[in-house]
């Protein structure tokens, strides 16, 4: 790497002081998991670090009505231990807990891992079913984005250059919801997914009457399959139903070729555990 310049800002108006100063040469670093393997391997460039942990208010996990808010700089240990978290939204604690290793998790931050955009990575399949958003800042106020909407491109965000992530906020599902998150590993358990799917469904005399589900690892961003929702709310539930369902993921992944498998495997395997996830939330296991 690169000689450069590590600031630590006590205020949010300080780091955007900085980011505005040294422009295109400086980055956001908050537990920097990702961000100093790649500038190792000279994939980012940067003169001057802005430190984040110092800014008072950027972390924790608190309830607020029918919510949990989540501060950027919360780790993910900390989500996946936090007993607020195991009391109303155990399957939050459960995705986050199986990010990567303990070491990682013990660093990673909530924030900077949706910054990073990687579409492999566990928690934004979750977070997208649970119709999740993300409160971003900048000097310019605050906006929300649902974290559906966050990614744009290959580890891309629609945030602009002057904003940072703020909070992450999760509304707790209906008691009667039934949520999953299946991930093929065929490596080892703290590798990427060869892809992984989130489901979350509520079912009122057999009928389907909410369904969402999501995929990670298979495209250029976390894909909401919306087609297979679409084809299976406000009906009954079936297991001939769910298969048909299913197969739609097909047209809705983009996945690519890698040591994990052919593009072309990946989209079988995303139809088969969208199934499985689809089998688990709808009752339908075993059919």
């Amino acid at each position: 790497m690169a000689e450069l310049t590590f600031h630590s800002p006590t205020t949010l108006a300080e780091a955007f002081d900085l980011m505005k100063t040294h422009g295109d040469d400086a980055r956001l670093i908050a537990g920097g998991t990702a961000l100093v393997v790649m500038m190792k391997q000279s994939l980012v460039v940067a003169e001057h670090l802005v430190s984040l942990r110092a800014i008072p208010g950027l972390d924790g996990v608190t309830l607020k009505g029918d919510a949990l808010h989540i501060g950027a700089l919360t780790r993910h240990r900390d989500v996946e231990t936090s007993p607020v978290v195991r009391e109303h939204l155990p399957f939050l604690a459960d995705v986050y807990g199986r990010v990567a290793t303990v070491r990682i998790r013990n660093s990673a931050t909530v924030g900077g891992g949706l910054a990073h955009a990687d579409p492999s990575q566990d928690p934004p399949a979750a977070l997208m079913v649970l119709d999740a958003r993300v409160r971003i800042t900048s000097p310019r106020g605050d906006r929300e984005v649902a974290v559906a909407d966050l990614f744009r491109d290959y580890y891309e965000t629609v945030l602009r250059p002057d904003e940072l992530i703020a909070e992450l906020i999760v509304p707790i599902p209906a008691s009667t919801a039934r949520t999953t998150y299946l991930k093929f590993l065929p490596r080892t358990e703290d590798d990427y997914a060869t892809v992984a799917v989130a489901a979350l469904a509520e079912v009122d005399g057999g009928v389907c009457r909410r369904l969402r589900v999501a995929l990670i690892a298979a495209g250029p961003t976390p894909v909401h399959a919306e087609a297979v929702e679409q084809a299976l709310e406000g009906k009954p539930v079936s297991a001939e139903a769910i298969r048909a369902a299913a197969a739609l993921v097909a047209d809705a992944v983009d996945p690519m070729d890698d040591f994990r498998g052919t593009a072309d495997y990946k989209r079988d395997m995303a139809v088969v555990f969208t199934r499985r996830a689809l089998e688990q939330v709808l009752g339908q296991a075993g059919s």
